[in-house]
Order: C-alpha cells, then structure tokens, then sequence
C-alpha cells in the first residue's frame, strides 16, 4: 500500500481546501468556511428557495469539503451494496420479535424501522442482542470489506481534490456505536462491566474491521477522516473514565494509526455530540486532531478552547438544540463572530451547526450564519 508524503505545500494559496486544512492545523486562514447538514425538510425548503440551482447546498453557500461516505458507516444504506453478499443474508433469522413497520437493513445487519414520530430517525433493532455464547459472535455474518474493490475512491477524491475542495470521510460510528448497535447498549455495558470475552471479541472485530477501511481511505488521498463514536451526553459523560480508557481508547487509537501509517499528514477529525470535557485528553493522546462538535449546551467553548486550543482544533459551537432554531439573526452573527473571536487568527475553528439542521430552523438563521463567517475578518 502506498504510503502518502504531505501534500499541503502544492496547494495554491487561494485554494479553500488548503484555507480549511490550515485552519485545522491551526496555521492561519484567509476567510472564516461555511458547512452545514440539512435534514430533508431543509433540503426541500432549498430547492424551493433556488429550483434553477444545479449543485447541492453545499455548492450554493461555498463549503470547502465534499463527503465520502464509508461503506461501513451505520445509516448508509446508499452504499452497502458495496460489501459482497449482504443484500442476500437473511437477516430477519436474527430478529424473532418481528417488527411493527418497514425495515431496511444496514451493511451490518442492523435492522432500522420506520418511526412514524418521526422526520428522519428510525427505531433499530440490535442483530446480536440475543447471542449468548462466543460463537454467536464467531458465527456472524460480518461484512467482508476486503472484497470491496476500493479503487472507486480514487477517482472521487480526484474529482473534488481538482475543485480545489477537502475530502471528508464520514466513517462516524467507529467502534463503540457499531458495537452497541448490533450488540444493544445494555448487553454491551454488562458485558465489558463483567470483562465477558465477548465484549473483547466485538469491539475487537469491530476494531479490525475500522482499521482496515482507513487505511483504504488513506492510501485514496482523503484529507479529514471523520471518525467518531457518541461517548457523551447532555451532562455528563457516557461511561466511566476508567472503563472508556480499558475498553474504547485503545482501540479507536488503533484506527488512527492504521490510516496515519498511509497518509500521516491526514487529520481525524472525531465526533461526539454531549459532554466529552474529561475524555479530551484522551482523544489527544489518541491521535485526534479535531473534535466535532463542542456542543454550547453541554460545554463552553471558552474553557475548552483555553485548555486545549494549543493541541487540538474544533467544530462546531453553534448549538442546534436553542440558537439556531430558536435564536434571531443577530444572535446567530453574534455567536459566529464570537467564537470564531476567540479562536484568533491561527484558526483552530470550523464555527458551524453542531449536528443536523432540523425543520424548525428559520432559513434567516442559516443565511445569518453564512453571512457572518463571510464577513469575518481574523
């Protein structure tokens, strides 16, 4: 496998790839980027604003990435056709329940039912939520990424490395969440609580299997590999520092040096939505460049930034739960102007929402935001 040297120094100055890629590593920037993720009801609304507009939202406000998503990645249902094989495994053999509404299955086999509450999120079901033995786990159809025939990156890091763009790999859900997805929260915080060999055994497989698509998305040429498992909450953190440093730490270190031994001038970038404050040394030490998001409800940017801005960058910081769907304009310019303030003229910040923009968000709120990074001046 080719192993990748930096490629930052033949970027053009005036390139927004090379702008967002020194913004990250904190060594100045020429204008404050836009990015942003709409839900479906935002996307129509943008289509009904801009119908003669050919790109996507992206391309309308001048974003300075493009996404790849990982085949692996939960949700990605668009994708899974990609692994050999799993649109012919039967997988409701491992759901005797049954289920209430439409399913469809993820590259995995985690079954995500319609939820009829709701405008985008479904209800999953966990495949291994009913193994018992070692070799439930061993006897898992689990997906044989290495029959991926990976060279279809190449050409699409390519197309948008020549817009003078980033390439962003979405591969979130990396080791902890694809875990708890096919094993169920509860049986997986009991098994690694009681130090069950399974609990190895899946996180390990899981493990294995992360390293081995990073390094692929590595060796294509991707700028940011995007990384993450929700390790927060709205308060406090999601286990134990103790259990996270046994039992996830190692492992997700694991994957940033498989793709870093390809590509060692790639950036991770990792996300967690919650309170993360006492793991962020952590991540450091694992190898993370960029924590995604810092989320104004759970932490204040402030301290964050004081304590670590020397050793990490960020993204993030307008909240989605009150500022943006529930604040005015000028509050929204205001917090842009703010934090991207406090982050000085080095960078260290991609000021943006959170997480997903939601149907309630007023589109003078999404337009304030693009305008006040674009007036920004560092």
């Amino acid at each position: 496998m080719t192993i990748h040297a930096p490629l930052q120094s033949s970027l053009p100055a005036n390139s927004p790839r090379y702008d967002l890629l020194n913004l990250y590593r904190r060594k100045g920037y020429r204008r404050a980027p836009v990015g942003m993720h709409f839900c479906p009801a935002l996307e129509a609304e943008f289509r009904r604003r801009y119908p003669d507009f050919k790109g996507d939202y992206l391309d309308f406000f001048g974003a300075p990435y493009r996404i790849i998503y990982d085949p692996g990645f939960a949700w990605n249902f668009e994708e899974v056709w990609r692994v050999p094989g799993r649109d012919k495994v039967d997988w409701r053999r491992f759901y005797p329940e049954g289920f209430q509404h439409t399913v469809k299955f993820d590259g995995w086999g985690v079954a995500h039912e319609d939820n009829p509450d709701s405008k985008h999120m479904t209800r999953m079901h966990h495949p291994l939520a009913n193994a018992s033995t070692m070799a439930d786990l061993e006897s898992y159809p689990w997906p044989e990424f290495e029959k991926i025939d990976y060279s279809y990156l190449v050409p699409r890091v390519k197309d948008i490395h020549a817009k003078d763009l980033a390439v962003f790999v979405w591969a979130e859900c990396t080791v902890w969440e694809t875990s708890w997805y096919l094993r169920n929260m509860e049986n997986l915080f009991v098994d690694m609580g009681t130090e069950d060999p399974m609990a190895s055994f899946l996180l390990d497989k899981v493990t294995e299997l992360a390293c081995f698509r990073a390094r692929q998305f590595a060796a294509a040429g991707a700028d940011i590999l995007g990384l993450g498992d929700d390790i927060g909450m709205q308060n406090t953190i999601m286990m134990s520092e103790d259990m996270y440093r046994t039992w996830i730490k190692p492992r997700l270190a694991k994957v940033i040096a498989a793709a870093k031994s390809v590509k060692p001038d790639i950036l991770i970038s990792y996300h967690s939505c919650g309170y993360v404050l006492p793991f962020i040394e952590d991540l450091i030490e694992a190898g993370v460049d960029v924590l995604n998001p810092v989320q104004p409800e759970c932490m204040d940017f402030s301290e964050v930034h004081a304590r670590f801005g020397d050793r990490l960058s960020f993204n993030g910081t307008l909240g989605t739960q009150h500022l943006m769907p529930f604040g005015t304009p000028q509050q929204v310019k205001e917090e842009v102007r703010r934090n991207l303030g406090m982050a000085g003229a080095k960078g260290g910040l991609f000021c943006c929402p959170t997480h997903i923009l939601e149907p309630e968000v007023p589109w003078a709120n999404i337009e304030a935001y693009v305008e006040a990074c674009r007036e920004f001046v560092a």
